[in-house]
């Protein structure tokens, strides 16, 4: 089966993705949505990075898989070109901000333009446990992984945007980037920490022709509620008993998580919070903060064993 490209108009809305508001830009962008874009997407061998690049693809969009996982990633894009479409994987590690660099450079110098890059990468860790049970290198890896490789994939491209006069960085963090969420502690404070740059990159890159987003999923089924492939677990908390744990949120597939997003990314929303009934949760969390910690604090129960704990 063939993809045939789907695009969507642009509708200016504020930074917040309310329609009717100030333009984002001062800057008219060349940007295109979706069709002869090219996007790079970091974590695309599996989860939401496999699903983006397929509907990335359906909308007309050339695609570069970026994944330490590059046998899958280039299935995956083996299977896009066979069905029509333009795509190419990369073997990346986010934490090498010179690959990453490289990699940005040698897309823009094979298609001329990058018009999406999509800083999705990401790792959990301990689902289910609390931080007690954390080693030091697990929080490094956690940072390193999920705050550091957002910052190499921005350094790599934000620049260059800026060069051409269009552009658009979404960054996947996690509703648990907007509201706590015990029991993932080290997860909880990298994703506030992709929120937080996004937000701020976008005030800064709206003067000069760049987007910035940022995607906050609830729960989505994919390999990381289990875990992940490079994920550790704490002892006594084993992929099924994490797996039972997420499944209870009764989670989404990533393709309608996306379809979703990318609708989202069109008009050009800043914050994007997918399944929508999630939002509820952020609001009450703005409302009545202590509220909302009195009530996870009486709920929370770990998981991991405490001579686990390193302490």
């Amino acid at each position: 089966m063939s993809f045939r490209s789907r695009q969507l108009p642009y509708v200016a809305e504020d930074e917040y993705g309310i329609q009717g508001g100030h333009p984002v830009m001062s800057i008219s962008s060349g940007i295109r949505i979706y069709g002869n874009a090219t996007a790079i997407i970091t974590g695309a061998a599996s989860g939401i990075g496999r699903a983006l690049a397929q509907e990335l693809v359906a909308r007309g969009c050339e695609v570069v898989l970026a994944d330490l996982q590059i046998e899958q990633a280039e299935e995956v894009a083996v299977a896009l070109r066979e069905a029509g479409g333009k795509a190419t994987a990369a073997w990346l590690d986010v934490t090498d901000h010179a690959k990453f660099e490289q990699l940005v450079k040698d897309t823009v110098a094979r298609t001329g333009r990058l018009d999406y890059l999509f800083n999705n990468a990401g790792i959990s860790h301990g689902m289910g446990a609390g931080a007690r049970h954390y080693r030091i290198e697990d929080w490094r890896r956690m940072i390193d992984v999920n705050v550091v490789g957002v910052v190499n994939g921005v350094q790599a491209a934000y620049n260059l945007m800026i060069d051409q006069g269009f552009g658009h960085i979404v960054n996947t963090a996690s509703l648990a980037g907007l509201v706590p969420s015990a029991g993932t502690t080290s997860y909880v404070t990298t994703k506030h920490a992709v929120v937080g740059l996004s937000h701020n990159l976008r005030i800064e890159a709206a003067q000069l022709g760049v987007r910035v987003s940022v995607l906050c999923p609830g729960v989505i089924r994919t390999p990381l509620i289990e875990g992940g492939v490079y994920g550790r677990s704490v002892e006594g908390v084993t992929r099924e008993m994490t797996r039972d744990l997420w499944e209870e949120q009764k989670p989404i597939s990533p393709e309608e998580f996306v379809k979703k997003s990318l609708d989202a990314v069109a008009r050009n929303k800043g914050i994007i919070v997918v399944p929508a009934f999630w939002k509820a949760f952020w609001w009450l969390f703005r409302l009545s903060p202590t509220l909302c910690v009195n009530i996870a604090t009486k709920k929370f129960r770990d998981l991991g064993r405490s001579e686990t704990s390193g302490v």
